[in-house]
């Protein structure tokens, strides 16, 4: 590969197969209803590193996601470079082809997020955060006591959503 004089195109959001592009709502529902983000950073030397985490969507243009404090290659590669790219995917049956199998096609669903991530360092944001976490995650009927005094030892991620894509396969329509 050999580097050009003139910037490259920006190909986020833009798919060969426009076919299988879900409309935006259904996009966006798809991804308040998954439960594990797939998040890719870059760093120094231009290496990708993707880190699976949990995360919070409620519609609109913000997603939120949580690391621990302890710093690591995700928030290192954020103080790089702090643009990422997040997916949500989820895979069905692989139909079979017809006379050879290059010619089955898999069922799926994917959601591609991509923007610029901040930290959030306001405590009231983070309990927030934990309140809508463990509502998504958690059991109803757990109890707790009230407040949470480990909230210094996360960093809470802000995401404005600035460009997001769905993509899906019905697979094979025989």
């Amino acid at each position: 590969m050999t580097e050009s004089a003139t910037p490259a195109a920006d190909l986020r959001g833009k798919m060969r197969r426009t076919y299988r592009l879900m409309p935006d709502e259904e996009a966006r529902a798809y991804l308040m209803r998954q439960h594990v983000a797939h998040v890719a950073t870059v760093d120094e030397s231009g290496w990708p590193y993707v880190n699976p985490l949990v995360y919070i969507y409620e519609g609109g243009d913000i997603l939120y996601l949580h690391t621990g404090a302890e710093p690591g290659h995700f928030l290192k590669n954020l103080q790089h470079s702090p643009r990422i790219c997040l997916e949500v995917s989820e895979m069905g049956p692989l139909h079979p082809g017809h006379r050879f199998a290059c010619n089955s096609a898999l069922v799926y669903t994917s959601v591609m997020v991509w923007g610029i991530i901040r930290i959030i360092d306001d405590r009231e944001q983070k309990a927030l955060f934990f309140d809508r976490l463990l509502e998504k995650y958690g059991d109803p009927s757990w109890q707790f006591e009230p407040g949470y005094p480990a909230i210094d030892k996360i960093i809470l991620y802000e995401l404005p959503i600035e460009v997001l894509t769905g993509k899906r396969s019905k697979g094979l329509s025989h």
